[in-house]
């Protein structure tokens, strides 16, 4: 990496193997020396390592042990936890318990590895009331047994009202029977042998009687 001139090679240093990339300080001096006829300059990688705390370490690079490799560029490496993020709601989890005795405990851990410092601290444990299975199954078991009873109910009384219901049909039926059995025989419409003769008769002899009317008239 390079800034205003300041180069800082990347092989220096072994590389980061958290994800979490350096942090490069640039620093510059503009006196000249016979040696340095650009000034000197100072780079510091500074990189997060949780497992440093403050104030961390310095290394140099492998290829230069005096930290420079021509007297004046040096670099710097600076391995400390004061370098990782701060840590976040994203930095933990939380870790939920089996129900024990009605009670559910939630604790709160970092996450592995752990790669911020500082900010927010881990939540306190949390107790919860709960139900065990056993409890649930109780309420099972009993609502299933209620149900059962309720729907025994419901068909003894629907059977005891369709019998009521059989029984009073029958009857009416029974009723409508013996009322047909006592009406009165009905009277015979048809016509007696002799009754057209005699109709007959009595039509001839009022239009004789008419006729003799109209003669003397």
């Amino acid at each position: 990496m390079t800034l205003d001139g300041i180069t800082s090679p990347a092989e220096l240093f072994h590389p980061e193997s958290l994800g979490i990339p350096d942090v490069i300080f640039f620093y510059r001096s503009n006196d000249v020396t016979q040696s340095c006829s650009s000034g000197r300059s100072t780079t510091i990688h500074v990189r997060c390592s949780p497992q440093k705390t403050v104030p961390g370490s310095l290394s140099l690079p492998g290829t230069c042990s005096d930290g420079t490799c021509d007297g004046c560029n040096f670099h710097f490496l600076w391995e400390s936890a004061a370098a990782c993020p701060l840590c976040s709601v994203a930095d933990y989890h939380a870790i939920v318990s089996s129900c024990v005795a009605g009670i559910q405990k939630t604790t709160y851990v970092w996450r592995e590895p752990k790669l911020c410092s500082g900010g927010i601290s881990l939540p306190e444990q949390r107790v919860t009331i709960c139900k065990t299975i056993d409890f649930w199954l109780k309420v099972g078991i009993s609502a299933g047994t209620c149900t059962a009873i309720l729907l025994t109910v419901l068909t003894c009384y629907f059977w005891k009202k369709n019998q009521k219901l059989e029984y009073k049909y029958s009857k009416l039926v029974m009723n409508a029977t013996l009322k047909d059995c006592d009406l009165p025989a009905a009277d015979s419409c048809a016509i007696m042998e002799g009754e057209d003769v005699e109709d007959d008769l009595i039509f001839t002899s009022k239009k004789s009687f008419f006729g003799k009317i109209k003669s003397f008239s």
